[in-house]
């Protein structure tokens, strides 16, 4: 009881304190003091936040915009990443050559097959393996979406190429233009212009994913969402607001893919 506590606290600090002069001891309890002023300030802040609960642009500014910021990063670098390297596998396996087709088939199906979220765990504990140093959640999470991307962008790809009339090729041919030439300057233009509204589409999908990155844990903006709501003490709003910025984002991407969409259309 309080009764029994007060002398063991007393004989514990003469105990403790035994070797200090009369300044040092009175310099010690300063210290403490200070230090316990300062727990009891930390306390009623927190008190005071959790009492309030209200999400505020300070918020909003402190925790959810760098988790944004990220979430576009990632999804503009695995977006263009993905293109590039989805255009070279497309290439590959429309290729006349097996030991072209073979390899990148293989790299296609493979990644089309396994879920996202094994993808990344598998890069985050993989590359530091071979490495022989940590790559940080961040840069695991952009070189992931890069390799995953390529396999879906690529099949978009492919198909666009596909959808490019054979007489076309035939004419740069014709002209005197090579393989390379042909598809640089005749092909692949078209492609990219005929699959542009399903390459925005794949883009919001992979904006979408990125809140998969909270399995290595990177800061993205579910993170912040989520990090704002254990603060504040208030998970279940925190996580309904993060679905109504989802939500609000990529609508308004999927409407500006389908005005695009129809004005393509209008045009040809």
């Amino acid at each position: 009881d309080g009764g029994a506590t007060v002398p063991f606290i007393a004989r514990y600090r003469k105990e403790v304190t035994g070797g200090l002069d009369d300044i040092q001891l009175r310099e010690l309890e300063y210290r403490l003091g200070y230090l316990r002023e300062l727990e009891d300030r930390r306390e009623a802040v927190i008190k005071s936040i959790q009492e309030q609960g209200k999400l505020t642009p300070e918020l909003l500014a402190g925790y959810v915009l760098k988790g944004l910021i990220f979430s576009v990063q990632l999804t503009l670098v695995a977006m263009f990443g993905g293109i590039f390297f989805g255009t070279v596998l497309a290439l590959m396996r429309l290729s006349s050559r097996q030991w072209l087709i073979l390899p990148a088939a293989a790299y296609v199906n493979t990644m089309r097959s396994i879920p996202l979220v094994m993808v990344i765990l598998w890069f985050f504990l993989l590359i530091p393996f071979v490495t022989g140093r940590p790559l940080g959640a961040e840069w695991s999470a952009i070189i992931t979406f890069t390799a995953f991307e390529s396999a879906y962008y690529s099949e978009i790809m492919r198909a666009g190429i596909q959808s490019v009339a054979r007489g076309q090729v035939h004419a740069g041919h014709a002209l005197g233009l090579t393989y390379a030439q042909t598809m640089r300057l005749i092909v692949l233009p078209q492609a990219f212009r005929n699959m542009l509204p399903v390459l925005l589409t794949q883009t919001i999908v992979l904006f979408q994913d990125t809140s998969l990155v909270y399995a290595i844990g990177a800061y993205d903006l579910l993170k912040g969402f989520e990090t704002a709501g254990k603060n504040f003490n208030r998970p279940v709003e925190a996580y309904l607001l993060a679905a109504v910025v989802y939500f609000v984002i990529c609508f308004s991407l999927s409407s500006v893919v389908k005005r695009l969409q129809a004005r393509m259309a209008i045009i040809r």
